[in-house]
């Protein structure tokens, strides 16, 4: 593994709980937001619950952005 899919890596292990309660906090709106047109509402442990696997691909998102970013940065340097 190169030392950019290592750091990489680790940028996305770094930023996988932050983006799983982002996650979960939204799961958790929405299905506040269910209860309008008569849905259940969701309850914390099962937006947590649900947010494990849906914030994986959207942690992927996150963390090219970040090294987008990071990338930029040191652009400008």
């Amino acid at each position: 593994m190169t030392d950019t899919g290592q750091n990489q890596t680790r940028l996305y292990l770094l930023l996988y709980p932050f983006t799983a309660l982002a996650v979960a906090i939204n799961l958790f709106m929405l299905g506040l937001m269910w209860q309008a047109i008569g849905l259940p509402a969701l309850s914390p442990v099962s937006a947590l619950l649900a947010c494990v696997p849906l914030a994986l691909p959207v942690n992927w998102w996150v963390t090219k952005w970040v090294r987008g970013l990071m990338d930029e940065a040191e652009e400008r340097k």
